[in-house]
């Protein structure tokens, strides 16, 4: 995640913060699941103070741009239907796991690959 703020911008930097998320969210560049920085390390990284970036994960939140899962962090909010929005986490729980195991990404893919042909019939995956 990459953002810039101007301090010289007539936009306040929450709604920088706030506007580039939602557009790396929106465009792809931040997929669903991505776990966002704590609002204290993205404020400490951008030179912000920690209720600026609170105030843009606020209204983020609010846009239904992105979720916050308690202790679990914050992530890219799944659009869509709530079947989406399950099997994207679980997707996401997946990927952090195989990594988390030391697989290599066509390890992992290889291994869903067969859970799907498995699940849906050979022919399906």
């Amino acid at each position: 995640m990459s953002l810039k703020i101007h301090i010289d911008d007539s936009a306040p930097p929450y709604e920088q913060v706030r506007a580039q998320i939602s557009e790396q969210a929106r465009s792809g560049v931040l997929p669903v699941g991505y776990r966002l920085p704590t609002v204290r390390g993205l404020a400490e990284s951008l030179g912000l103070a920690v209720n600026t970036v609170a105030k843009a994960y606020r209204a983020l939140e609010g846009d239904g741009v992105i979720e916050t899962r308690g202790r679990h962090g914050t992530y890219v909010a799944a659009a869509g239907s709530a079947a989406e929005r399950e099997a994207s986490a679980a997707a996401q729980a997946y990927a952090e796991r195989a990594r988390r195991l030391g697989l290599a990404e066509d390890d992992a893919l290889a291994a869903v690959r067969d859970a799907l042909r498995a699940a849906y019939g050979e022919h399906k995956a």
